[in-house]
């Protein structure tokens, strides 16, 4: 399994709210690590049972992390990057996850040793037409009364290949569970990432 880590903190890049709401009201930020039974209102998870079992996965109190956005998408046009697996469909999602903690979401020391460690654990998975990339972003966090504390979170980025759209996705699906447990292997030495197994 291919796995990447990337830090875009420039002034012009992406970057998350924790809460948030769309503009035009309609979709929110859910906060499934508190209210777990709040998983039946995320849309992209209701007819794909992998992804809810990955949210409820991250938003256990065995993560160390908590989950703020997603999404998925299958598409037929692939980069050139993707050329590497052979397949003519990718089918994608992307997560945004912040650490549970107050004190980590502030800490860049934190998201880059999770980063550097989860894709060095994930070069060691099985060899699947699967990848993931980590980006490192800057994440505000609204405290009311017109406060916002400035941190940081994580975008994963979870791709599967194949010939068509369902083998992409089956693919897909196998490679987020690789990803679901290394991120729970990881959470139960939050601060010794040297420790680590082969993921499974």
């Amino acid at each position: 399994m291919q796995a990447d880590f990337a830090v875009e903190l420039g002034s012009q890049d992406d970057c998350l709210e924790v809460p948030w709401v769309s503009p035009d009201g309609k979709l929110r930020y859910l906060d499934l690590k508190r209210q777990p039974e709040l998983l039946l209102e995320i849309t992209e998870a209701r007819d794909n049972q992998d992804l809810a079992e990955f949210l409820a996965a991250i938003n256990s109190s065995k993560s160390i992390f908590e989950t703020a956005k997603c999404d998925t998408w299958v598409t037929n046009e692939l980069a050139e990057e993707d050329e590497i697996y052979g397949a003519t469909w990718k089918f994608g999602c992307y997560v945004d996850i912040i650490f549970a903690e107050t004190g980590e979401q502030i800490s860049f020391e934190h998201h880059e040793k999770f980063v550097r460690s989860i894709t060095q654990l994930l070069s060691h998975a099985p060899d699947i037409p699967a990848a993931a990339e980590f980006i490192v972003r800057r994440c505000y966090y609204p405290q009311g009364h017109g406060e916002v504390r400035e941190g940081l979170g994580i975008t994963l980025y979870s791709y599967g290949y194949g010939d068509d759209a369902v083998e992409s996705r089956q693919r897909w699906a196998i490679g987020l569970k690789v990803l679901r447990n290394a991120i729970l292997q990881m959470s139960v030495k939050p601060r010794n990432h040297g420790d680590q197994e082969k993921p499974r």
